[in-house]
């Protein structure tokens, strides 16, 4: 089924998300974007349900760990300070949908029964409009948890142990998963959790016509054919595709012929993250769109600003926008996302992106 017409059919059986309100509404005028639904809209009986994102992926507890350099083979280095947060590529892009969707967002991981996913479990919960019935927990792993050192710039180097996110899927994805998957408006992956898990749960979004976005960060092992020939849109960073193409990616032609490379391995379209340059859509047989940065006021920790990104370009693809204007409402999620230290906690709400937008749209005039 297309995309345009799951969006027309509203969801049954499914219960929304508590909604996730901030502010006050501002003039909605200039935007493209709709605001939060008021409680009223909610309840109205001729208002469709939205369908729903459905993430499936990790959830890690992030050792965050301040430095002024790496250390050298050998080196011992202090820090200047250091904390755990909740984080993981699934964990963050399913509260980033929380945020920022009017409709429900579902996570489907596994963590550990242990202190750290408590820690994840109240995060996730706090971070508001993340449905969570759908996190298990693996009394047979640990948690997944990660070192991000970060350095002054905002620039960090991540360490991954993947506990419950690897080794947590003995069973396999659940029916009742599989259902809510095939009822979904998108389906977001990442690689941080078994290649054959992402399969399966891809297989059953395909049957249904419902859109597999794939982030390529996590794993640095080759993608699997399989699983590439079941999505819709591949979006690694440069560095995830040249490694994954073994072509360089230093400038945009060269970018542009890795993408091709991606859509020779049965992917349509690549949408690639460029950090300071922006990001760009290759899609089969069309020119290329590109997408400026939306500066931001200061870069004090780009933890999680790709997975921002993606979903929040995923947000606006389920409300049907056109891929340009899913590209801008997700650079201005990913330059507020950049602003604040931690990944979970930096995920911005829907007014402060719409905001944003408003802003710079103004700046333009």
């Amino acid at each position: 089924m297309a995309l345009d017409a799951r969006l027309r059919l509203g969801l049954a059986g499914l219960a929304p998300a508590t909604p996730f309100f901030s502010g006050s509404r501002p003039n909605p005028g200039n935007l493209s974007f709709a605001l939060k639904p008021t409680s009223a809209s909610l309840s109205s009986a001729n208002a469709p349900a939205p369908l729903p994102i459905v993430v499936v992926g990790s959830a890690n507890a992030d050792i965050y760990v301040e430095v002024d350099r790496l250390p050298l083979v050998g080196e011992t280095v202090a820090a200047r300070a250091g904390r755990a947060l909740a984080g993981g590529k699934g964990a963050n892009q399913a509260a980033c949908g929380g945020r920022l969707a009017t409709g429900a967002t579902y996570l489907v991981a596994r963590v550990g029964d242990d202190a750290n996913g408590r820690l994840l479990e109240g995060a996730l919960a706090d971070a508001g409009g993340v449905r969570l019935d759908r996190v298990a927990r693996a009394p047979e792993a640990p948690s997944g948890h990660a070192v991000v050192m970060l350095m002054p710039d905002g620039q960090n180097s991540i360490i991954i142990v993947g506990g419950a996110n690897m080794e947590g899927w003995a069973t396999g994805v659940g029916p009742d998963d599989l259902d809510l998957i095939r009822q979904a408006g998108v389906l977001l992956l990442q690689r941080e959790i078994p290649d054959w898990v992402n399969v399966q749960v891809a297989q059953a979004a395909k049957d249904a016509g419902v859109p597999v976005i794939l982030d390529a960060g996590g794993m640095d092992a080759p993608v699997p054919g399989e699983l590439l020939s079941l999505v819709d849109i591949f979006s690694p960073n440069e560095t995830e595709l040249a490694r994954l193409t073994g072509m360089p990616t230093e400038t945009f032609e060269q970018i542009s012929q890795a993408a091709g490379a991606c859509h020779k391995m049965g992917v349509k379209e690549v949408l690639v993250k460029l950090g300071s340059q922006g990001s760009a859509l290759f899609i089969e047989g069309e020119k290329p769109i590109r997408q400026p940065i939306v500066p931001a006021a200061e870069v004090v920790d780009t933890t999680g600003a790709g997975d921002t990104f993606t979903s929040a370009f995923s947000v606006a693809l389920v409300e049907g926008k056109p891929k340009k204007e899913c590209m801008r409402f997700a650079a201005a999620a990913a330059s507020l996302c950049v602003q604040v230290k931690g990944a979970i906690p930096s995920m911005p709400d829907r007014k402060s992106v719409m905001d944003l937008l408003e802003s710079a749209q103004v700046e333009q005039l």
